[in-house]
């Protein structure tokens, strides 16, 4: 690897250090912190001038400070007149509100944190399971989405289920991450969980499409947020006849009342990764098991730097 420096805010340090550790290149010496007042203090404390930067920051709680950490840092590496700067961001906050259904009157956050990234100077985006794909063309820059449900491949294979496996969408928006996975399982079959959200976090189940009677089912999906819609639809899979439901998220987020779900799960095990740091939140009755993304990270950090393809890794 030519010329490359890591750095990262506060918002995923043991992601970061795990990275570091792939690459074998340390985190390098930058100050994050803040003033008496709160606001954001950040110190670049050697050169950069002419290097390759990755930023390593999830946009997870407390988003608007870590969102911030983000912009002021690379603004400070702009200044410092460095080669290139990709904002690494496992999590990537806000792009829930990605369009205006029905012409209602709300914002289009996704793209307020897209037009934010590249007017202060990130040359390139590095992400993991945007929520939706066409987040990507709210950017005017390259955004490499990396798709983060490969690192549950291996686990769901060695996990050798006892029933035939259905691979299993929420919703209709999760159907192409689904038709991914059940490709790579040799294609396995695939159902969709037909909801109706009346609200956020609230989504009632109204049918099933597919074959899930008697068979193991494999919820995929990109966000566990307060864990409402995930476990109402493993109690639907449970009484229309499934045998075992397993559930394999990649971004934890677990706001609201989370706990109370998970102690009422139809759900016999749930997968996550490590994009949103846990800290407390998990408890050992959740049953939660955390995968890493370091290892899918720290390659596509090494193939930005050296100018080869991230969709090779992909290819099966």
């Amino acid at each position: 690897m030519v010329n490359i420096k890591l750095f990262a805010g506060n918002s995923n340090l043991q992601l970061a250090l795990k990275i570091s550790k792939k690459l074998k290149v340390p985190l390098n010496n930058c100050f994050v912190g803040n003033f008496s007042d709160g606001e954001i203090n950040i110190k670049i404390n050697e050169n950069v001038r002419g290097s390759d930067i990755f930023i390593i920051q999830s946009i997870c709680f407390p988003n608007n400070s870590n969102l911030m950490e983000l912009l002021i840092m690379v603004d400070a590496f702009r200044r410092a007149s460095v080669g290139r700067i990709t904002a690494v961001i496992p999590y990537f906050g806000y792009a829930r509100q990605d369009r205006r259904v029905h012409s209602s009157r709300v914002p289009i956050t996704a793209k307020i944190i897209a037009n934010l990234l590249t007017n202060v100077g990130v040359n390139r985006i590095l992400t993991v399971d945007l929520h939706s794909d066409q987040i990507q063309g709210f950017f005017d820059i390259p955004v490499d989405n990396i798709f983060g449900s490969l690192i549950f491949i291996k686990k769901i294979i060695k996990k050798k289920y006892f029933n035939k496996i259905t691979v299993v969408s929420p919703d209709a928006g999760g159907i192409l991450r689904a038709r991914s996975v059940a490709k790579i399982l040799n294609n396995a079959e695939i159902a969709i969980i037909d909801k109706r959200r009346q609200k956020f976090n609230n989504a009632q189940i109204m049918n099933i499409i597919g074959n899930i009677n008697n068979r193991d089912c494999i919820l995929i999906d990109d966000i566990i947020d307060t864990g409402n819609t995930l476990f109402k639809a493993a109690k639907t899979l449970k009484k229309n006849g499934a045998q075992k439901v397993y559930a394999y998220v990649t971004h934890p987020i677990l706001s609201g009342n989370y706990f109370k779900y998970f102690k009422e799960s139809f759900i016999d095990e749930i997968y996550i990764c490590d994009s949103i740091p846990m800290f407390n939140k998990i408890k050992k009755e959740m049953n939660i098991n955390i995968e890493t993304l370091s290892d899918i990270l720290s390659e596509s950090i090494r193939r930005i730097n050296s100018g080869n393809s991230i969709s090779a890794i992909f290819k099966r």
